[in-house]
């Protein structure tokens, strides 16, 4: 919709008429014949400026719209996707420590791994996304590999589905859902504010974030950001530190627009929790110990990333706009880790080890393209062609103890020492992705009708090597070729109707030395995508529903004629349904259900069972209200479901399902003519300790609960 539909349908049933002339609205009385004039009403206003971020739907906590990869933003009424863009608003009232905290919001998205573990999972239509594959103002492998602070977030961006096509092959392939950070910038108003938090049992931090803009039309930007805490959060006895800095310029002109982004990120954790092996033999799993607890005494992580990116668009004349991006990441990390030697049994013992883990991973990742509108035989066109390029080194050293120790989860015992000496980490592989791509989406029928079309060619280039003499061991290098089909069908101003097909890419593999096609190389595999569904707006007020299907191949190795191939295949169709916004002045909602039916469609062994892990109902409801006749209190809730899931591929084993509940309060004042905010929330405040699947025979704890305390002033 327009801004002039905009204020014609505000306007509607009235006799006032509007029209805007550049910069200026006008609106006046619409005289007929024995009324009276009234004078025009002049209202000017700055016009949207180029490169703006879409802004907030009513409510504030989500946005109108989010980064499509290389189309650039669009408004959610416009894209053949499920998407769902959270603001910093958000960030804030809920006390977010973590991206993927922002991103649990939405009933499609679930935590795999808890607090205080050496990295943050997400689950996404059933398939996984880990922390190395979140991009960062549209570019991958520039984000940490453990987790995201949510210190940085502007915008927490999800596209639901595979999103290679629009914004290339992250580095770990994920598929369910294609992640984008938007770190903060300079707004037009000056910014100084400070913050303190208490969380857990006994952390305490402090937050400072400072802003201004420069130039006659406020042209330049600057932004500095950091947090520092540490203390006990939510494992007993255990000390978890974080520091985390970030620095953003910008430029914005008439026709060029440019940023710098730079941030360092570093956690300390003693008595951290890894995720726990068990036997996947099991019918039943232990009683989880307290989710407070301690199951690997005298562990030890921490993790340092370093992070500067830039990125840069320039209007060649009203109809092109060029864009580049760059960025560098450097990463390490060191973990006195615990191996289990024995998988935890039913009894809750199991036998442990512990081992020097240390890694380090350097990128570099960039885009390049330009974007056109043009129109031919009536046919408006807007063509996007783009090339990214994603290079990563990553190494590791391990050293393995020679000492076992047994233990229990409800009595653990300490880690043994490791008896030999630290090494400095080698390489272990080096990858290269890169790729070119081009998109054209026709509008037809007076915008009515949106027709995305494109392809992707990707090429993996990946290097594998000996950590002991630095040989190389083996090689890979395919490409592979990607479509989008998308649909989107405007019934009007408030209701869309979208589909599309899409795919997304995994790094292939190389056939084992065991199976008589041994180093056959395999190309990047295509997980595709069908996905239906209906957007309605209306007004203040966002509801959705989509159907998908996502299929993705498995490796396995033929048991009649040991051949090795992505022949297997998990399916998952899900429904999901969604709404957010104002219901009514001072209340806002957030809410959804997805249904998951994921099966194993083809399989050496197991086929026709339910995939491993994924909930069959998520169920997500969240409230904000402002309390009517107490100016600046609001009160707020959230009810998390999560169904329960197997945890075995043989469906042998299930975890049950199980129900979060979260309470808050937030006061917004004036001290001294300073603006004031003071925030409450307790989380899982029923203090459920439930066990979590993290991965392949891994299980994790939910997190305890928890209760954050802060307060900001503006100065």
């Amino acid at each position: 919709m327009s801004a002039q539909d905009a204020v014609r349908q505000l306007l509607r049933n009235t006799s006032l008429v509007a029209r805007i002339e550049g910069t200026t609205l006008v609106i006046d009385n619409g005289q007929t014949a024995g009324e009276v004039a009234l004078n025009p009403v002049v209202v000017t206003a700055p016009a949207t400026r180029a490169g703006d971020r879409p802004e907030a739907y009513a409510g504030g906590k989500q946005a109108r719209g989010s980064r499509i990869g290389m189309l650039g933003d669009q408004d959610v009424m416009d894209t053949p996707f499920s998407t769902v863009a959270y603001t910093a608003e958000a960030v804030a009232d809920q006390q977010a420590r973590t991206l993927g905290e922002v991103l649990a919001n939405d009933a499609s998205v679930r935590l795999t791994t808890a607090s205080q573990g050496f990295s943050e999972d997400i689950q996404v239509r059933g398939f996984g996304i880990s922390g190395g594959d979140v991009g960062l103002n549209g570019l991958y492998g520039l984000t940490s590999a453990s987790r995201v602070p949510a210190e940085i977030l502007e915008r927490a961006e999800l596209l639901k589905g595979p999103g290679a096509m629009v914004g290339g092959m992250p580095p770990g392939g994920s598929i369910g859902g294609a992640i984008n950070v938007q770190t903060k910038r300079a707004g037009d108003d000056p910014l100084n504010r400070v913050g303190l938090q208490y969380l857990g049992r006994a952390q305490f931090g402090s937050s400072v974030d400072i802003s201004r803009r420069f130039g006659e039309n406020k042209e330049w930007g600057v932004r500095v950001n950091g947090a520092a805490r540490g203390g006990e959060a939510s494992i007993r006895g255990g000390d978890q530190k974080l520091g985390v800095g970030a620095i953003a310029v910008d430029y914005r002109g008439s026709n060029l627009r440019w940023s710098l982004d730079a941030y360092a990120q570093r956690e300390e954790m003693e008595d951290f929790r890894p995720q726990i092996g068990f036997n996947p033999a099991l019918t039943s799993l232990p009683k989880p110990p307290n989710s407070r607890s301690n199951w690997f005494p005298d562990t030890d992580l921490s993790l340092d990333d370093k992070v500067i990116a830039s990125r840069l668009e320039v209007d060649l004349n009203d109809q092109v706009t060029a864009f580049a991006g760059i960025g560098y990441r450097k990463g390490k990390a060191q973990q006195i880790f615990p191996t289990t030697t024995t998988s935890m049994n039913a009894a809750g013992d199991f036998t442990v080890r512990s081992s020097f883990y240390d890694s380090y991973s350097e990128t570099s990742s960039a885009d390049v393209g330009l974007r056109a509108k043009f129109a031919t035989a009536g046919i408006k066109h807007s063509l996007v062609v783009s090339a990214s390029d994603l290079r990563q080194e990553s190494g590791n050293a391990y050293v393995a103890g020679l000492t076992t120790s047994p233990s229990n989860i409800y009595n653990p015992s300490p880690l043994p020492p490791v008896e030999g000496a630290r090494t400095e980490p080698n390489k272990a592989s080096k990858a290269h992705n890169y790729g070119i791509a081009v998109t054209d989406t026709l509008a037809l029928a007076d915008d009515r009708l949106l027709l995305t079309l494109g392809l992707r060619r990707q090429t993996v280039d990946l290097r594998n090597f000996s950590t002991a003499t630095g040989a190389q061991t083996s090689s890979y290098a395919k490409s592979a070729t990607t479509p989008l089909v998308g649909l989107v069908v405007k019934a009007n101003d408030q209701v869309s109707v979208y589909g599309n097909y899409t795919a997304g890419l995994s790094r292939g593999a190389t056939a084992p030395n065991t199976a008589v096609n041994a180093g056959e190389v395999f190309p990047p595999f295509k997980s595709k995508q069908y996905e239906a569904g209906v957007k309605v707006d209306w007004g203040r007020f966002m509801t959705t529903a989509s159907l998908f299907q996502i299929s993705r191949p498995n490796s396995m190795t033929d048991p009649s004629t040991n051949i090795y191939s992505f022949d297997g295949e998990q399916r998952n169709r899900g429904l999901e349904l969604a709404a957010y916004g104002e219901l009514q002045r001072g209340l806002r909602l957030m809410g959804g259900l997805t249904f998951n039916r994921a099966k194993v469609t083809k399989a050496a062994q197991y086929q026709g069972n339910d995939a491993y892990g994924v909930p069959k109902l998520n169920a997500n409801l969240g409230a904000d209200w402002d309390v009517p006749g107490a100016q600046g209190l609001s009160v707020n809730g959230r009810v998390i479901r999560t169904g329960s899931a197997w945890a075995s591929n043989a469906n042998t084993l299930k975890l049950s399902g199980w129900t979060r509940f979260d309470v808050g309060a937030r006061y917004r004042t004036q001290v001294s003519g300073k603006a004031v905010v003071l925030r409450a929330n307790v989380e899982n405040l029923t203090g459920k300790n439930v066990w979590l699947i993290s991965g392949n025979n891994y299980l994790t704890l939910s997190a305890p609960r928890t209760v954050v305390l802060s307060a900001t002033v503006d100065f």
